[in-house]
């Protein structure tokens, strides 16, 4: 839908509501995008939410409800009796149920348990047992099987029977009686064979699963590798306990990459404070003030090298002038180099084994860099520090120190930043730790060392 469609839809929604023109809101509802739906909701009381969602079927409720947010779920959950939500409950699909009743605490939890069906109890227990960085973590039982030895016609009688979602439906996966996955049949298979042809005749053997226990980030990957609606997930028997779907891997890859990016600008990530909003001051300053302390501290080391070499730069004072140059080209150096280097590890471009060949690589590109920054910081220093009083130097011995300085520093800081994943990873550590902050203090340590080595050397 378009924005404009978008804003159309709303303000015929909230017309029907001021109305109170239940048949026709509800008509409307069922007919809307889910995502519209909930963004409906979320604009409305707490009261009106719970009003409307008792109004809409079952399935559009529960997968409503599982698009609003976190503040929103639970605004909804407070106003509905026990009994009432655990029907709303079991309309959702099945891993957003146990992300929801996780976030609950163990009194809340005890309390709503028995409200729930014998099959949702089970489900919910059965799919709690497993970490939330897992396959099985993420994993839906909104699936269809079928056995091999059935015919197509009895595959579709079955296929009714489990009545999967639309989401799911286009895959239907094949076992035997263990409930061991043989391969996988579409939907377009079943409907193009003859009813008496064998459901082993026409199904695929060949297929890409995860296990339970994998970690969710290699699940995502493979549904975005091979392009997949929904991936199976199999314990060590490979029995069939769920899929991963494709919007699911997705939704992954998106909080593995925001955690990456915190973790990267010196951020301690915490799962269950994802949202901004809902996050307080109090747990926003302990995610940010172990790095910034530590980084604080850090910085004492560069700071020690000047206060080191005030005589020279009491002697020489147009130094000083360029100490932010140096600083600032090592750390976006370093950076640039740290980014490229953690890219490549996560989409499995580069391994650890490859250490020595990255390392190269990025040396390499260094150097060219350098060239370039020298020739430029050379022009700048002779343009802007000509007429400075140098002693017995002349304005080309200390343009040519300052832009031998600013390469050096470029080199290092380009292996440094690439060296630092690596490392990380080397310790079972996650790469990106090599946080942003981090690269910057220690180039900048490194940087104020190369520039007063060059300095006192050309210049004393």
């Amino acid at each position: 839908m378009t924005n404009s469609q978008e804003a159309s839809l709303n303000a015929s929604l909230n017309a029907l509501l001021a109305r109170r023109d239940w048949q026709t809101l509800t008509a409307k509802l069922i007919d809307a995008p889910i995502i519209e739906v909930a963004d409906f909701l979320t604009q409305q009381s707490a009261s009106q939410r719970a009003g409307i969602l008792s109004r809409i079927p079952g399935q559009v409720q529960g997968e409503a409800f599982a698009n609003l947010s976190e503040e929103v779920q639970m605004e909804v959950y407070s106003a509905l009796s026990k009994q009432r939500f655990a029907q709303l409950f079991a309309c959702m699909p099945s891993h957003q149920r146990v992300a929801f009743y996780q976030q609950l605490d163990d009194k809340e939890q005890t309390k709503l348990l028995p409200f729930f069906t014998k099959k949702v109890r089970e489900d919910v227990i059965t799919l709690s047992a497993y970490s939330a960085d897992t396959a099985g973590g993420v994993m839906s039982t909104d699936f269809a099987t079928v056995l091999s030895h059935m015919t197509v016609k009895q595959a579709i009688s079955k296929l009714r029977q489990d009545s999967p979602s639309k989401k799911m439906i286009y895959y239907i996966y094949v076992v035997d009686r263990n409930m061991k996955m043989i391969g996988f049949v579409s939907l377009k298979d079943l409907i193009m064979a003859h009813p008496t042809t064998r459901v082993e005749r026409v199904l695929h053997r060949s297929f890409v699963c995860v296990h339970v226990q994998d970690d969710r980030e290699y699940v995502a990957k493979q549904v975005e590798r091979h392009d997949l609606v929904a991936i199976p997930v199999l314990n060590q028997e490979e029995q069939l306990l769920g899929i991963v779907r494709y919007d699911d891997a997705m939704d992954v890859i998106q909080a593995e990459h925001t955690e990456d990016m915190e973790k990267f600008m010196g951020i301690i990530s915490n799962d269950n404070t994802s949202e901004y909003f809902m996050t307080s001051i109090i747990q926003h300053f302990r995610r940010r003030v172990f790095w910034i302390v530590g980084l604080f501290m850090a910085s004492i080391f560069s700071e020690a090298i000047i206060h080191y070499h005030e005589a020279v730069l009491a002697k020489t004072t147009v130094l000083a002038l360029y100490l932010p140059m140096i600083a600032a080209s090592g750390g976006n150096a370093g950076s640039q180099s740290a980014t490229v280097v953690i890219r490549a590890i996560s989409l499995g471009q580069a391994e650890l084994r490859n250490w020595f060949r990255i390392l190269i690589k990025e040396a390499r590109i260094a150097l060219l860099l350098s060239v370039c920054l020298f020739f430029m910081a050379f022009v700048k220093v002779f343009i802007l520090s000509r007429d400075a009083a140098l002693g017995a130097h002349t304005v080309y011995d200390l343009a040519f120190a300052i832009a031998l300085s600013l390469s050096l520093q470029v080199v290092t800081s380009t292996v440094i930043g690439a060296a630092l994943p690596l490392v990380a990873k080397y310790y079972n550590g996650d790469p990106a730790v090599a946080a942003s902050p981090a690269i910057a203090t220690l180039v900048d340590i490194t940087g104020m060392a190369i520039y007063f080595t060059v300095a006192v050397r050309m210049l004393s």
